[in-house]
């Protein structure tokens, strides 16, 4: 597999994921497909559970994904997503492994954000370009 297909597939991961229909992302993991939270020290083996999972997990409406980054190579792929569904806000960086066409592993790492500490304040400024003040 080359990079360009390596990217593309995790492409059409994060474009099914946000179709809602969990289901149809099982078509493009391996057999032996694994999925690692290290945060939470989760491990979820199998499309199946993985899909369920996602079923079944509490939203307020549809999940939508905004692709922020996605840089690899011909068998590791990362990615950094923007997840909501429309009250929920949370940011998912994501390592994948991709043999044969197939996504193989997952590994993700859901950080919470936090407000910047303020024995800084002074060195810094807000992503979002506003100085709320400072």
């Amino acid at each position: 597999m080359t990079q360009a297909a390596a990217l593309n597939l995790v492409r059409d991961f994060w474009r099914r994921m946000a179709s809602n229909d969990f289901n149809s992302v099982r078509t493009l993991l391996a057999a032996g497909f694994v999925l690692e939270w290290p945060q939470s020290n989760e491990r979820i083996r199998g499309g199946e559970r993985f899909a369920r999972m996602n079923q079944e997990y509490p939203a307020h409406g549809p999940w939508r994904f905004t692709l922020n980054r996605l840089i690899g190579s011909e068998h590791e792929v990362v990615s950094d997503v923007s997840i909501t569904d429309g009250v929920q806000h949370a940011r998912a960086i994501s390592f994948f492994t991709v043999e044969d066409g197939l996504i193989v592993r997952l590994v993700e790492y859901w950080p919470e954000p936090y407000p910047a500490p303020a024995n800084r304040v002074h060195l810094t400024e807000p992503l979002d370009g506003d100085a709320q003040g400072r």
